[in-house]
């Protein structure tokens, strides 16, 4: 409300209540001899009157409209970033105002909860948990190198802090029940007009923009849109390698994949794409999950070039059979007991050292040889079949160790 409306609304409320009708009183009343009672006191009182009830009127107005921009005011803008990129707007009392979804990912994410406009009015730590869930279910946050930033951007530090701290052991609960391997990475930010710009011009949120950032600032030949499309885990590995150069993406990696596999045209084939940046070389995992096993490629995460993997997957099926199931290539290929080890165990999420009661055995399945991996760690025992020449796993299976 302008000061110029609570004016009108000020005055009209005061003429309702104290008309000013004194001509008319005074046509009323008798003609009177004796002493003359001056008119001032009744005036006095009116105008003592007037000015109280304006002021109740002044105070009830401002106090509504201050309660009213207090409730409605944006406190602090909480974002989650894994690729879907997700922005929360909330006010003092940590009730969301707005939930934005900022990219076709999210708006993905967020289909069942009304693409986010279900969260407006909700406690933020139970919109972030819905928020999480949904990005479980999803498969985003199922791999051991995957990761889901939150951001939190406040005027107030120590408010922006505490909020970091919340959502934290929020989401690491949710990360926990629902069994997800992903890493949580978090960050409290200042407001930057400039930074809020760029998140504006590249569908992401300002944390997201604020980790883009970090990443020029290691290689300022990179190009912000280009990294803007990675997602936050490439960042994080890019980042942790020095930023040596622009990588090809996740849908790249993906790409060089099944060109080199053969499998672009069967449609039941799908795939995992994990990137490890921060190893030497620099790569993309990607396990292509097809009907008669799954297979195991390493992508250059800079050329694009495809360093192990089985080519040809369809080469020696029938035509038109994709569902039948390729033979060894010739000439005795084998990835060997310590390849078998390593591909079981980076599956399984488990270092060298936290494994025990290794066994690996060579072994001959109708006329594939497959390793058969079988160790424990942490309370679990895991078995693993892998294809000898390609490396591809398949079949694995983990469960509590009696």
């Amino acid at each position: 409300m302008t000061n110029e409306q609570m004016e009108r609304h000020l005055a009209s409320a005061v003429e309702k209540t104290a008309p000013d009708d004194v001509n008319g009183v005074l046509s009323r009343c008798e003609e009177r001899k004796g002493t003359v009672i001056p008119m001032t006191t009744k005036k006095t009182t009116k105008r003592r009157w007037t000015s109280l009830i304006a002021a109740c009127l002044a105070v009830m107005l401002l106090g509504g409209g201050l309660f009213y921009q207090q409730v409605n005011a944006v406190a602090s803008v909480v974002s989650l970033d894994v690729n879907p990129s997700i922005e929360l707007k909330v006010n003092r009392s940590e009730k969301v105002l707005v939930c934005t979804p900022l990219n076709e990912d999210a708006k993905a994410i967020l289909a069942d909860m009304g693409s986010g406009a279900d969260l407006k009015g909700a406690k933020l730590d139970v919109a972030v948990n819905a928020i999480v869930g949904s990005l479980v279910r999803n498969g985003y946050l199922d791999s051991i190198s995957s990761a889901i930033m939150i951001s939190v951007e406040d005027k107030d530090a120590a408010r922006a802090e505490k909020l970091q701290r919340e959502l934290t052991s929020a989401v690491d609960d949710v990360l926990q029940t629902s069994e997800a391997k992903a890493s949580v990475l978090t960050q409290t930010l200042t407001q930057d007009a400039a930074r809020e710009q760029q998140a504006r011009e590249n569908n992401i949120s300002t944390g997201k923009a604020a980790l883009v950032n970090r990443v020029l600032a290691l290689n300022a030949t990179l190009k912000f849109d280009a990294l803007a499309k990675l997602s936050v885990e490439e960042l994080k590995d890019l980042a942790e390698a020095g930023a040596p150069a622009m990588p090809i993406g996740m849908d790249a990696a993906r790409t060089a994949a099944e060109e080199y596999a053969g499998t672009t045209a069967v449609d039941s084939v799908t795939a995992e794409v994990d990137p490890e940046l921060d190893e030497s070389p620099a790569h993309y995992e990607v396990e292509l999950q097809t009907a008669w096993g799954e297979f195991e490629y390493l992508v250059d995460a800079y050329t694009g070039k495809v360093l192990s993997g089985q080519k040809d997957l369809l080469a020696t099926a029938p035509v038109g059979d994709a569902t039948a199931k390729p033979s060894a290539p010739s000439g005795g290929a084998d990835i060997g007991y310590a390849k078998a080890k390593s591909i079981a165990l980076n599956h399984a999420g488990v270092s060298e050292n936290k494994a025990y009661d290794m066994e690996i055995e060579l072994d001959d399945e109708d006329g594939t040889l497959v390793y058969e991996v079988e160790f424990k760690s942490g309370g679990m025992e895991y078995s693993y079949e892998i294809n000898a020449a390609s490396g591809a796993i398949l079949k694995h299976e983990a469960e509590l160790d009696d």
